[in-house]
């Protein structure tokens, strides 16, 4: 059997270090109340339907592009390991029509006071990955980053 770390041309990765303790990060990253404040690409709004936060739990949810277009979510927890590991699977929907899912995995590595995160999105084949990347996954997910670490700043504050 294969492994995503066997096969790199299906994947994107990332990896940022946010100024922050894991635990914090850990709490702000998977906060339901909070995530539609940072989930997304720049100009992009999240709207939750449903969330269900475990293992085999599904995050139904909304993304609305800044020229009005809607890009719905259906998504599969299969692993949460608090506060260290997050996996789960994404789809256009909970029938997997779109040929856009794809498994990502999330490490939250314990630097101290930063915590590093790691993401891994794994595609069922080097095109549907390559489809991706054109259609913009790799600025989307800086993008999100990005807004993750705004939310961060201003959750560290709250949470104290």
């Amino acid at each position: 059997m294969s492994t995503a770390a066997a096969e790199p041309q299906r994947e994107i990765s990332l990896t940022r270090v946010f100024d922050a303790p894991r635990e914090l990060v850990w709490h702000a990253f998977t906060d339901a109340d909070a995530i539609s404040n940072w989930w997304g690409p720049v100009g992009f709004t999240t709207t939750t339907e449903t969330r269900d936060f475990r293992p085999g739990g599904v995050w139904k949810h909304v993304m609305h592009g800044p020229d009005g277009t809607d890009y719905p979510n259906y998504t599969v927890f299969k692993e949460i390991v608090a506060p260290e590991k997050l996996v789960y699977t994404n789809s256009g929907d909970e029938h997997h029509l779109t040929g856009h899912t794809f498994t990502t995995t999330v490490l939250f590595r314990d630097l101290g006071d930063q915590t590093e995160l790691s993401f891994t999105m794994v595609f069922a084949t080097q095109d549907a990955r390559d489809e991706a990347a054109k259609f913009g996954a790799v600025e989307g997910l800086n993008d999100t980053l990005e807004r993750f670490r705004a939310h961060l700043e201003k959750f560290k504050g709250e949470y104290k």
